[in-house]
C-alpha cells in the first residue's frame, strides 16, 4: 500500500488475496494446505478485526441505510468466523474439512462481493479521497494489534477493543510456536 491508497483499495486488494487463498486451499493438499489455510485464517481474522473497528462504524454513520448494511455483513462475518474455528481445529485433509470449506468458501466469497457492493460502492459518495486514505491508514494501525484466529462474538469495535489486544497476544504467540515447530 502506497501513502495515497484509500481503505476500497486497500480492502479490495485484501479481498483478492482472500480470494487466492481460498483456491490455494482448494487446490492443495498436505503441508501445503496447511500453510495456505493458516494464512487464510490469519488474513480473514485481522480483515475481519479491522473492519468491525473502522470500516463498519464509518458505513453506520455515512451511507444511506449503513445501520441495516453493516448489521448484514456483521452476521456473515460472525457465521464465518464460526466456521473457522471449527475447520482451524480439523485436519485439512479430511473429507469432513472439505465440505466444510467448500460451503465457507462460498460464504466468504459471497460476504466479499456484498461488501463491496452494498458498503464500500458508497464510500466515494461520502467522503472525500484524503478522508479515504485516512481510513486506510487506520484499518492498517488496527490490523497490526489485531487477533490472527477468529474469535465469535467480537463483532463490534467495543467489543475487539475489550478482548482483542488479549486475543492478539494469545494468537500471535501461538503463531510463533507454530512456525517454530514446523
Amino acid at each position: 500500500m502506497t501513502a495515497s491508497t484509500d481503505v476500497v483499495e486497500l480492502l479490495k486488494g485484501q479481498h483478492a488475496r482472500i480470494r487466492e487463498l481460498l483456491d490455494e486451499v482448494a487446490a492443495t493438499k498436505g503441508d501445503e494446505r496447511k500453510r495456505a489455510f493458516h494464512d487464510l485464517v490469519r488474513l480473514l481474522a485481522v480483515h475481519e478485526t479491522a473492519e468491525e473497528e473502522v470500516v463498519h462504524p464509518f458505513a453506520r454513520k455515512n451511507i444511506d441505510g449503513g445501520e441495516l448494511v453493516v448489521k448484514d455483513r456483521v452476521e456473515e462475518e460472525e457465521q464465518a468466523k464460526r466456521a473457522l474455528s471449527r475447520l482451524d481445529d480439523m485436519d485439512p485433509d479430511s473429507p469432513e474439512f472439505l465440505d466444510q470449506f467448500a460451503a465457507l468458501r462460498q460464504d466468504v466469497l459471497a460476504h466479499a462481493d456484498n461488501e463491496e457492493r452494498y458498503e464500500f460502492a458508497h464510500f466515494s459518495r461520502v467522503a472525500d479521497r484524503g478522508r479515504l486514505e485516512n481510513l486506510a491508514r487506520a484499518v492498517q494501525a488496527a490490523e497490526a494489534l489485531a487477533p490472527t484466529r477468529p474469535h465469535p462474538g467480537t463483532d463490534t469495535a467495543l467489543k475487539n477493543v475489550a478482548v482483542g489486544p488479549v486475543a492478539a497476544v494469545v494468537d500471535r504467540t501461538r503463531d510463533v510456536v507454530r512456525k517454530a515447530m514446523g
